[in-house]
């Protein structure tokens, strides 16, 4: 069952009925200003840091799911509802929410007049701007209120719900009915003491009244599908001290038959320096002792979005930003989803991802984690080619939190920069993934220059060493951080959090993830180990292009060395082993009747070459190879329709010495749910054996425009990746949980466009290896590179074990590897197979 469709020609999903499954959100902003927006217009908005900038207020887990927004009611001759369904939920004669590229559009009609409602946040603003479009339907003149809503946060989200006896006190606002550009509403609550900024919420015309104490709205009892003001049809012009502070305008309307009107509304952020807090003293003249807060910047924002002039040309340049964002990688095929995918929501999902690591969405309340060390670095592998320049700077910041013996802070908060000492560090995959952010980056961008920046350890400038120095330390903690096999120890949890094998933990509520009870130096991973096969390999190539001949071989013997290892110590006879546990016992082996084999170590061994000699599809000796039978063992053991489980059987019983995977119910999450993140590793896989067919196929069934006809399934957005859909041992196999904040965004446009598609960067060319199946016989890739662009156009026979053969302007070449062009150029290439 659908919900809607898409629009592929304006890149926007179309959802038809407010009522979808789960609220089908949208991210606007992608710079320092942001908001979640649901199709119902739920959500809040934050400057940069969602937990200590928070501008609105949101419930979670609220009852019913999604109210508190951003609203606008209309009050018709005492028929009161809202266009966007919630919260007053009437009867809507039409009802549509079209999510874009960094904005959204709400309709609603009933009773002869349509109500659509704009969302957006401008390219260069810390704002968010709400065109509200009224246009009457009807045979007659109509006469209506047109009420907004927003409700202040107090700025720190986790004290905002907590800290009542305080906070329930500090409420304060300015209210300001005849600006420069219209009427606005000021939150200033803690600005008289230490902060530094306040909030604004503006419309561009004077408006008829205005409240912003939230209980006067609300009326008492009541809640925002009943609130007061809207059904008596007139503000009550309160205004908040203490208690809870919300800004809304009223604007009464007439509009005669077919006629419309435009009002642009804005929710800002407003910094200004110390010296220049408060408002000179004759612009108080009347206010008595009260402070008031310099409006200088609040007026010159407002004054940029005064005319529906201005605020359809900041619309119409955000558009053109996400025009040219996305034309740096398209493929043209006979498939619709697959280009959709590839070309618009996929990419799209790469930025949010990037810009929020895993902090703010329906799942995360953006209060308890921040940027992570390992997310944002691989997020960063399906982002670096959008925009290379803000990759670099995040990758500085990122190794900044390291700390000097190679480990890192797990994540660290975006205002700050610095690492989070609530989440602490120990998980010993972080570090290399730096290898793996700063090797793509130079691939993509051939900077090498980054490597000798000169970046902090623990954000001590004392202690800063060049960028590849902070790669030799990632490199070395795992060579010097080993365990009985010669394989990486786990420490707190590897790549997998809830794989807490020192833990041991009794306690209810004790962190699985911040608590070593038992720390003997003994828990390995065979994930970590193929992790390291893979980039350390790139790390040697790195010291190899510095000059650096000795170190590289070094890296490169050290990788051999833990490739062996894996094969020996690793292999468990038809696949890989998980880990070793605190006792020196297997885990994910056929000698156990549950967690036998887990997705990771087969689907990351393959992909970094790990047992893949022989693996040619045409002769008999490839299904011999461990490579072979691992990906079959998969296959076998792990796939289902709705994608591949993480390990099977699932755990039935907590087991002490795992963790917290074992606290899942069988088929969620880590215990055997269709944990997204990995399917691409082994997608990947698939190709590099030469398996195109299979990998395309398990592609479809995790990818959301592909599950859009089982979305009454799916639950969840059908543009957007999930993390998790519930495993085959699960109660509702195939619904998803967790949309949008994911590594399987940026793992998926990886495996989709690198290696499905085969076109990938490297160090002195781009790849063509293409590996989809015969279901897309023939395709065109336009990809932008190092300022050249090139135009690759596949035949494709699809068949298993086929490895294109590649002209490059006319001219056969050797090899797969188109080289760079100068900036400017176009290069075309035809692969066939």
């Amino acid at each position: 069952m659908r919900y809607g469709h898409f629009d592929d020609a304006a890149r926007e999903y179309v959802i038809t009925t407010p009522h979808t499954p789960y609220p089908w959100i949208n991210y606007l902003g992608s710079e320092q200003f942001f908001s979640l927006l649901s199709h119902q217009a739920g959500g809040y908005s934050f400057y940069r840091d969602a937990k200590m900038r928070r501008l609105t207020r949101y419930r979670y887990n609220n009852i019913p799911t999604d109210e508190g927004g951003r609203y606008f009611y209309i009050n018709d001759g005492g028929d009161v509802w809202t266009p966007s369904w919630m919260p007053v939920k009437a009867e809507l004669d039409h009802f549509e929410a079209r999510h874009g590229m960094g904005y959204s559009t709400i309709t609603g009609e009933r009773g002869g007049l349509k109500v659509e409602s704009l969302f957006f946040v401008p390219l260069g603003e810390n704002a968010e701007v709400q065109k509200v479009t009224l246009t009457n339907t009807s045979a007659a003149a109509k006469s209506f209120t047109l009420f907004s809503f927003v409700e202040f946060c107090l700025w720190n989200a986790q004290d905002d719900q907590t800290n009542y006896q305080r906070n329930l006190s500090i409420g304060e606002v300015e209210v300001e009915m005849d600006g420069p550009s219209g009427s606005a509403i000021y939150h200033k609550t803690e600005y008289r003491e230490r902060r530094d900024h306040y909030a604004v919420y503006g419309v561009n015309t004077q408006a008829t009244g205005f409240d912003t104490d939230r209980d006067t709205f609300v009326g008492a009892y009541n809640g925002l599908g009943d609130a007061a003001v809207p059904l008596a049809g007139k503000s009550a012009g309160s205004v908040a001290s203490g208690w809870y502070p919300i800004g809304s305008h009223s604007l009464d309307i007439t509009l005669a038959p077919g006629e419309s009107t435009s009002y642009t509304f804005v929710l800002g952020y407003i910094e200004n320096p110390q010296d220049e807090k408060w408002a000179p003293a004759d612009e108080a003249a009347g206010i008595g002792a009260l402070q008031v807060v310099n409006k200088t910047r609040a007026h010159e924002l407002l004054a940029r979005f005064a005319t529906n002039e201005q605020t359809d040309a900041a619309f119409e340049a955000l558009k053109a930003h996400w025009t040219q964002l996305l034309s740096g990688y398209s493929v043209s095929s006979t498939d619709e989803k697959l280009d959709r995918m590839v070309n618009v929501w996929n990419q799209y999902q790469c930025m949010v991802t990037f810009n929020m690591s895993r902090s703010a969405s329906y799942f995360e309340t953006g209060i308890g984690r921040g940027m992570g060390f390992r997310d944002s670095n691989q997020d960063l592998l399906g982002f670096v080619h959008l925009i290379p320049e803000r990759a670099r700077e995040r990758i500085l910041d990122i190794a900044a939190t390291q700390f000097p013996d190679g480990s890192a802070y797990h994540q660290y908060q975006p205002l700050t920069k610095r690492g989070n000492n609530d989440i602490g560090s120990g998980f010993n995959d972080d570090p290399l993934w730096l290898i793996a952010g700063v090797a793509a980056y130079i691939k993509e961008s051939g900077d090498f220059s980054i490597l000798d920046e000169q970046v902090p350890f623990d954000n001590d400038e004392s202690l800063a060493e060049s960028l590849f120095e902070h790669l030799t330390r990632s490199f070395r903690y795992t060579i010097d951080n080993k365990g009985p096999h010669g394989l990486p120890l786990i420490g707190r949890a590897d790549w997998n959090d809830c794989l807490n094998l020192n833990c041991f933990s009794n306690e209810p509520g004790e962190s699985f993830q911040t608590t070593e009870n038992q720390a003997g130096g003994v828990a390995e991973s065979v994930f970590i180990a193929a992790q390291f096969v893979l980039y350390g390999a790139e790390y040697a190539e790195l010291a190899e292009r510095r000059g650096l001949t000795d170190v590289a071989a070094e890296a490169r013997a050290a990788v051999e060395e833990m490739r062996a290892a894996v094969l020996s110590h690793g292999w468990d006879g038809d696949w890989f082993l998980r880990a070793y546990d605190f006792y020196g016992n297997k885990i994910g082996t056929d000698e156990k009747p549950e967690g036998k084999i887990w997705i990771e170590p087969q689907g990351f061994a393959v992909m970094a070459g790990i047992g893949v000699e022989g693996t040619d599809p045409t002769t008999p000796e490839a299904k011999a190879s461990p490579a072979i039978k691992a990906l079959d063992s998969v296959n076998e053991m792990l796939a289902t329709d709705h994608g591949m489980v993480l390990q099977h059987p699932a755990y039935t019983s907590y087991q002490i010495e795992l963790g917290e995977v074992s606290t899942y119910p069988p088929g969620y999450k880590e215990n055997g749910g269709i944990f997204c993140h990995n399917n691409p590793w082994v997608i990947i896989g698939e190709t590099v054996v030469g398996r195109g067919a299979q990998a395309f196929d398990y592609y479809k069934r995790i990818t959301p425009a592909y599950r859009e006809d089982i979305s009454d399934v799916h639950k969840l957005e059908p543009y957007v990746y999930a993390q998790m859909i519930a495993g085959k041992e699960a109660v509702r196999h195939g619904e998803a949980k967790n949309s949008w904040l994911t590594g399987t965004a940026a793992w998926n446009f990886v495996a989709v466009s690198q290696y499905l598609l085969g076109v990938r960067p490297g160090y002195d060319g781009l790849v063509v290896d293409p590996q989809i199946g015969p279901e897309v016989p023939e395709y065109t890739v336009t990809r932008r590179a190092r300022g050249a662009t090139y135009v690759i156009t596949v035949t494709n026979s699809g068949a298993d074990g086929a490895r294109a053969t590649l002209e490059v302007d006319g001219a056969p070449i050797d090899g797969n590897v188109v080289p760079y062009a100068p900036a400017g150029a176009t290069v075309k290439v035809r692969a066939t197979l």
